[in-house]
């Protein structure tokens, strides 16, 4: 049986050592302990992460965890491995990507309903960038595919769970309010988090 620093050592090495985001399940299962003792020990090791002048911080993405980079680092980071700046979202995947956060899984058809033009790109582009997935298949004929958003639409975001997105404006279907999305929902994107 490990001790507290002997956990924490250990969960800070899985963390890094898997670069992506990890479930508390699935620390839970690989390390086997309880899921209590885990998110107890993360929670540590992120108040540890934020008391000190670390580089790293450690993200909460709904049921899930990654240890990252704190986003003042970024300007270095880019510049010393020579990342691009990635290109802002369009209106256009503002648009959809709030029409899948707060209806989700919605299928495509559903999704060009509500903006009245075809998605299929906006919605292509929006998977490449891993902000949304598909979820599954509707039991409908044609078996229609359905989306919803992903860890990665979480960290870009800066929200640990879809129950932080902002309450929708009450004139929400307005056509001139749909045209500001992204200002009527007060979201702060991480540009640079988010993939070509």
């Amino acid at each position: 049986m490990m001790n507290d620093a002997e956990l924490t050592a250990t969960l800070e090495a899985v963390l890094f050592s898997v670069g992506e985001p990890i479930s508390l399940q699935r620390l839970s299962q690989g390390l086997q302990m309880g899921e209590d003792i885990i998110e107890h020990t993360l929670h540590i090791l992120s108040e540890k992460y934020n008391s000190e002048e670390s580089g790293l911080c450690l993200l909460r993405l709904d049921d899930m965890y990654q240890l990252c980079t704190k986003r003042a680092y970024a300007d270095s980071i880019r510049s010393v491995i020579e990342v691009k700046k990635n290109a802002p979202l369009s209106q256009a995947a503002f648009e959809v990507l709030a029409i899948v956060a707060y209806n989700q899984p919605v299928t495509k058809a559903f999704i060009e309903q509500i903006r009245g033009v075809d998605c299929t790109a906006v919605i292509t582009s929006l998977c490449q960038k891993s902000l949304i997935e598909e979820k599954g298949r509707l039991d409908l004929p044609g078996r229609p595919l359905i989306y919803g958003t992903t860890p990665e639409f979480l960290r870009c975001f800066c929200i640990s769970s879809l129950d932080e997105l902002p309450e929708l404006p009450n004139n929400e279907k307005n056509e001139e309010n749909s045209s500001n999305i992204q200002e009527d929902l007060n979201l702060e994107v991480d540009e640079n988090e988010i993939l070509e």
